[in-house]
């Protein structure tokens, strides 16, 4: 049987019905849809955006398009529930003026001086990883390292003890489960009981803070308690949730970056040798893992207005989904977009977002990508996959579940 024609996979194509195929490459699709239906109408009613030039206009006007999710979430998953109050509450899912008073305080905490500050713990961390790998010949670029880093840096960056962070990991990856378009009896029911455990363990947390304050400067926690905005504190909800956002945004992208930017290494051995002779390249490598393998595959807005999207009329109260994924492969914007190119100039991805909602920790990110990827190359040019590597089946982060390596 022939596979079906690119017209036809973009006429057929569902969010909420998606198959092994597209979790394992998505980019098919997406290149059927930006060719044939770039503003694509779901069954839903929603519209699904796959060019960069619509994906980066709707980034560019929060006054029509808004990040609320108040609307969107109660039908998903009830206004009573753990999930709703989190990611109706959280910075990323609001507008200003909350989405303003608490991206400050965060902001705060993450300046040029703060970031490079952390540069010699993380080297040390990451340094330690690559040691305990080496004495074994083999790891798992996910369990063992990729997502051990940022659980560290987020954990330092809220002060949690030591001896408190195993669960911080099962707890976002719940959460963030539960924001796929298509959602299971399970997934729901796990992402409610992590938010539950959640604020059970930060209201502990928050109330020893408050007992005895960190460095604001450098605790982030610290600073959202005691911080203020226009002369207003966050209040309890809005504290607790905006920590979960914390972890949960430092966690899982930057988990998926450094493990997609060390597989795509991997598959391109011609450039992995190239960043081996030119470290120079290593940040311009980081920005083209970020581009071609974007952790953050969707983002969502709501038309607030009626407007247009091009020449397509949208009117008030439809949800628009951003195709970060698309965007960043669309061959208008980058030339040879497939190909995966650590020098390529310029490239002004879409992966932390456009706008008033750009990634708040983008700095970080980079950082912790630059110094993992960087140093796992030095320290081992001839790696190799040994075994598939595993996706998560999941449309809006793109990452590994597994990814076991051999070290040469």
């Amino acid at each position: 049987m022939n596979p079906p024609a690119p017209a036809e996979i973009a006429r057929s194509f569902d969010l909420r019905r998606l198959d092994a195929s597209f979790y394992a490459d998505p980019y098919p699709v997406y290149d059927a849809l930006r060719t044939h239906e770039p503003v694509k109408r779901m069954p839903d009613g929603s519209l699904f955006l796959t060019r960069y030039r619509d994906v980066q206009a709707v980034y560019r006007d929060p006054k029509a398009f808004s990040s609320d999710k108040t609307v969107e979430f109660g039908p998903k998953y009830g206004t009573a529930t753990p999930l709703y109050a989190h990611h109706t509450t959280s910075l990323v899912f609001n507008d200003p003026p909350r989405h303003t008073r608490v991206r400050k305080l965060i902001a705060g905490a993450l300046t040029a001086r703060a970031i490079a500050s952390m540069e010699p713990g993380l080297i040390a961390l990451v340094d330690g990883l690559l040691a305990r790998a080496s004495a074994r010949g083999r790891l798992d670029l996910i369990d063992d390292f990729a997502s051990a880093i940022p659980v560290e840096v987020i954990g330092n960056l809220l002060d949690v003890p030591h001896g408190e962070r195993a669960p911080l990991r099962d707890w976002s990856l719940a959460i963030l489960g539960a924001l796929e378009p298509s959602l299971t009896p399970e997934q729901e029911a796990l992402g409610n009981r992590a938010v539950s455990e959640f604020i059970d363990y930060l209201k502990v947390l928050v109330a020893r803070r408050r007992a005895a304050p960190g460095d604001p400067q450098h605790d982030v926690l610290t600073r959202l308690i005691l911080g203020e905005t226009d002369g207003e504190r966050l209040d309890e909800a809005e504290l607790l949730h905006n920590c979960i956002f914390i972890l949960n945004a430092g966690h899982e992208t930057t988990t998926n970056l450094i493990g997609n930017g060390l597989v795509l290494l991997s598959k391109w051995p011609g450039e992995r040798e190239r960043l081996r002779r030119e470290p120079a390249l290593l940040d311009s490598a980081v920005e083209e893992c970020l581009r071609f393998e974007s952790s953050n595959q969707l983002g969502n807005r709501i038309a607030v207005a009626d407007t247009h999207i091009g020449d397509v009329p949208v009117p008030r109260g439809t949800p628009v989904t951003l195709c970060i994924g698309a965007a960043n492969r669309d061959p208008e914007q980058f030339e040879a977009p497939q190909r995966f190119d650590i020098a390529r100039e310029p490239n002004r991805h879409l992966a932390f977002g456009f706008g008033i909602h750009q990634c708040a920790g983008l700095s970080l990110a980079r950082l912790e990508a630059r110094i993992a990827i960087g140093r796992f190359v030095a320290r081992f040019p001839g790696y190799r996959l040994d075994g598939d590597p595993v996706r998560a089946s999941r449309a809006r982060f793109r990452g590994f579940v597994h990814a076991p390596v051999a070290l040469v």
